[in-house]
């Protein structure tokens, strides 16, 4: 295939989902014995070109696509064009990424290594703020009602946190062009860690590069960090809602790269931490009784 055909081809992708939960056997506090669903959390090491890169602990739900979100939010591959295919093979624990053209000084860029914060402890290549004031987002702006209707529609979601607990869940919506209430859900992940679910969202955005408008907003259970609101921007999602609060470091970040960055989103509260021009309150909205909410995709 030549380099003209290879621009705009997208990887080919293995389809290896691994169950996401386990049934192991607890004593309550009663001491009575019973069958409960755990999160099925294994490792999966990343081979790029057959160089081992990373060691990711994942439930394994969409792994090709945690691989090529990882790959492009750490900026190793600018597209996911840049890959010729990805293949997970569960009984050896691998993920092996070929490339069309190698990855350009990849000893050096991978030499450094910044230890994230978060359950898993994730881990980021190279300096964060790299190129970060280098992003411009789209002037998306969102309603509380449309804010309203993402919450509801991540409370009525089905999820392994609710049978198994001990994950994180990120979601990718896009709102309505004409101003609507609606805040429709496009994708749905959960992982043992919110920089899994986050990447693998990143993996789902990138095998669908003209299938959403600008028009995006990131949800995540787990706190906002820097790691989390470079990678949104990296995205091109210019606003984040997160049911957790924010760091120091994910504050700064937001507001120097005109992110709208809202926390404590549970029912009808939230908190503004950063790029409030782009949420159109309707404080009137805050006072309606809950089971009035607006319903997502109504």
């Amino acid at each position: 295939m030549s380099a003209a055909l290879r621009a705009g081809a997208l990887p080919r992708l293995t389809q290896a989902r691994a169950p996401l939960t386990r049934e192991v056997d607890v004593v309550d506090e009663h001491g009575q014995r019973q069958r409960v669903s755990i999160p099925a959390e294994r490792d999966l090491t990343v081979y790029v070109d057959r160089r081992e890169l990373v060691t990711l602990m994942t439930l394994g739900a969409q792994p090709e696509l945690l691989v090529l979100g990882y790959l492009l939010n750490q900026r190793l591959v600018a597209s996911a064009s840049d890959i010729e295919s990805i293949t997970v093979d569960w009984d050896v624990g691998a993920a092996a990424v070929r490339t069309h053209g190698g990855i350009d000084r990849i000893e050096e860029r991978t030499a450094k290594k910044v230890v994230t914060t978060g359950c898993g402890q994730g881990s980021v290549f190279g300096a964060l703020m790299d190129d970060i004031d280098r992003i411009a987002l789209p002037p998306t702006r969102i309603t509380q009602a449309q804010l309203y209707a993402l919450v509801n529609a991540i409370r009525l979601q089905e999820s392994t946190y609710k049978s198994a607990g001990s994950v994180h869940g990120c979601a990718l919506f896009t709102l309505d062009a004409d101003g609507g209430s609606d805040a429709r859900m496009e994708c749905f992940v959960e992982d043992v860690g919110r920089h899994n679910a986050i990447d693998t969202i990143a993996g789902w955005m990138a095998m669908r590069p003209d299938a959403l408008g600008p028009a995006r907003v990131f949800y995540t259970t787990g706190r906002l960090t820097s790691e989390m609101i470079i990678k949104s921007a990296q995205m091109g999602v210019p606003i984040v809602v997160s049911r957790s609060g924010m760091t120091q470091m994910g504050y700064d970040v937001a507001h120097r790269v005109g992110l709208c960055a809202i926390g404590r989103a549970t029912n009808r509260r939230f908190v503004c931490y950063a790029g409030e021009q782009r949420l159109a309150l309707q404080p009137e909205l805050a006072q309606a009784p809950a089971t009035s909410a607006p319903q997502a995709g109504a």
